[in-house]
């Protein structure tokens, strides 16, 4: 898609065709799947996509204080495979001025209004100009939704389980009865759709010379630790091929207990696919892997490793999943519900 330029003398004879820059700004604060899908819409409107990100203090003056800091969204932002660029600090208000100056022809938010802490819309300025589009929200999915199941400790998002009249009476006002909607995206349940996993999959067949390597686990929540993790298997290879392993929800709650995972099995396979680092998802893998498993996808390494080596990497993946998954999510999830215990919501 390109976009001609403006004509002026000799060059309105022949238009200079030059990319489409698109601008996206947002605080993308506990990153999920529906981010990503704005994003993606986004990326399709034009050539190059711009991403900012807002910082802690604005979003704290505005919204109240993020789960995630600044320097995590950051890293969350830059690993969605739609995005070409972030930009740090991005201011709230989205001006005419932001567009010019990092050469954007128009912004892209969703259908939802984003207001400043004295009640103006955000986008105001560029809509009025006209260099404003807007992209559908995704159903079934918003933070608000997600702590509500942490909140709730319930199993309902991945299981058909109603557990008690009490339970409903709160679940259904958070938007997590199964039988409920939500009050901010209008339906009680994400429901994955053949579609949405197209979409979101990069489509490419491993090719001669590709290392492909395998990784298995909940990626639930996705967070900075998965980022982390997959990057530096990324790096592993020249050329690498990453399929992720997703263990099936009940899988998951046997191993970690309590309500996890917190996503399921469908929503954590669009958020592990928006990740630039992973070729391939394998929705409901074994908790074991096992050599008819590597054999079928073909599963190699291009280098030898030392049994010391061997050790330390089979321990620092395991140490890293387990601590990554668990702690870092967990003390993340703390800091949110008490900030929403002391805030009276």
């Amino acid at each position: 898609m390109l976009r001609n330029g403006a004509a002026g003398g000799a060059s309105s004879f022949s238009a200079i065709a030059r990319p489409v820059r698109v601008w996206c700004d947002g605080c993308y604060d506990m990153v999920h799947y529906g981010h990503s899908n704005q994003l993606r819409q986004a990326r399709a409107m034009g050539d190059y996509l711009i991403v900012g990100v807002h910082t802690d203090d604005e979003i704290s003056k505005h919204k109240g204080p993020p789960v995630f800091t600044q320097e995590e969204r950051y890293k969350m932002v830059k690993a969605i495979k739609w995005v070409d660029e972030i930009v740090q600090g991005a201011p709230y208000v989205t001006t005419l001025e932001t567009l010019d100056k990092y050469n954007c022809d128009f912004c892209v938010h969703g259908d939802d209004i984003t207001l400043t802490a004295d009640g103006k819309d955000t986008y105001e300025e560029v809509k009025k100009a006209g260099r404003y589009r807007e992209c559908k929200r995704t159903q079934g999915v918003s933070t608000t939704d997600l702590v509500g199941r942490m909140l709730l400790m319930t199993k309902a998002h991945h299981s058909n389980i109603i557990e008690d009249t009490d339970y409903r009476k709160h679940a259904d006002n958070l938007g997590k009865c199964p039988k409920g909607h939500s009050p901010w995206t209008g339906v009680s349940q994400f429901l994955q759709t053949s579609q949405k996993i197209i979409q979101f999959a990069s489509g490419k067949e491993p090719q001669p010379g590709d290392t492909i390597i395998y990784v298995a686990g909940a990626f639930d929540l996705f967070h900075v630790g998965h980022v982390d993790f997959l990057k530096r298997v990324h790096q592993i290879a020249k050329r690498p091929y990453i399929i992720v392993g997703l263990h099936f929800d009940q899988e998951v709650n046997l191993y970690k207990g309590k309500n996890y995972p917190i996503m399921n099995v469908h929503e954590r396979t669009l958020s592990v696919l928006a990740c630039r680092y992973v070729s391939e998802v394998v929705i409901g893998a074994p908790y074991s892997v096992t050599a008819d498993l590597l054999d079928h996808f073909k599963v190699r390494m291009s280098f030898f490793l030392s049994f010391f080596l061997s050790f330390f990497l089979s321990f620092f993946l395991s140490f890293f999943l387990s601590f990554s998954l668990s702690i870092h999510t967990q003390t993340h999830t703390y800091i949110y519900i008490t900030k929403i215990l002391k805030s009276g919501s």
